[in-house]
């Protein structure tokens, strides 16, 4: 084999590995409630698939995210439903949004933080044990939506902040990534085109601003 011919091999080679790098099919699972599924908005619109609209337009090749989450959701009722069902792990990507509803029926943080740092752990497990490859989204604030006007606005806000300070310290005690995605939700107060047709719900243009940062997380966590 002559020194051209093995250097049109070698190039073909590479270039069948350049193609299907490119092509290959990255899995994504999202777990959690309401804010996960995308309660009142399309489908294409929740935040799941809006991150892997995104990421496909960068030519990442992700498939549809599978999604695990019904509206109203405590932790307790997702690890429920996971304990129901067989999933096809690893994933390359997980996120784990859950908690507002343990907030809104008077569950106490204490009991959340249990089953919360139990579900990190599942979630983790269905990473393959990677940490680095999911990441925990904080809980929106309902307080400020048209849904809460009767409502103590203060005092959902000061219990939505103490949920979060609970999951973001055990998301970091487990060095998986975290995203604040709050203070977005708040800006509800004054803009309303960032709520759904409920009332209480985001709308597809707060779940896009989700979706971009998430969507940057897991494009630098799949470069690594």
């Amino acid at each position: 084999m002559n020194q051209k011919f093995r250097l049109t091999i070698i190039f073909i080679i590479l270039f069948q590995l350049k193609a299907f790098m490119q092509t290959s099919s990255y899995k994504y699972l999202a777990l959690g409630d309401s804010y996960t599924i995308g309660e009142k908005v399309e489908e294409k619109d929740n935040f799941p698939n809006q991150t892997v609209q995104i990421l496909k337009k960068s030519k990442k090749g992700f498939e549809d995210p599978t999604i695990i989450a019904k509206t109203g959701w405590t932790t307790d009722e997702l690890q429920e439903k996971l304990a129901q069902v067989r999933l096809a792990i690893p994933f390359d990507i997980v996120t784990l949004l859950i908690g507002v509803n343990n907030q809104y029926r008077g569950r106490s943080v204490d009991e959340y933080a249990v089953q919360f740092e139990q579900l990190l752990q599942q979630a983790i497990g269905y990473a393959g044990g990677k940490k680095k490859h999911v990441i925990v989204l904080s809980i929106p604030d309902w307080g400020v939506t048209p849904f809460a006007v009767d409502r103590d606005r203060k005092k959902i806000a000061e219990e939505i902040d103490l949920f979060n300070a609970t999951n973001k310290k055990i998301a970091e005690e487990y060095q998986v990534h975290y995203i604040d995605i709050t203070p977005y939700t708040r800006e509800a107060t004054y803009d309303l085109s960032l709520v759904a047709e409920d009332g209480l719900h985001p709308s597809g243009k707060d779940y896009k601003r989700w979706a971009v940062l998430v969507a940057k997380k897991i494009g630098v966590i799949i470069s690594n």
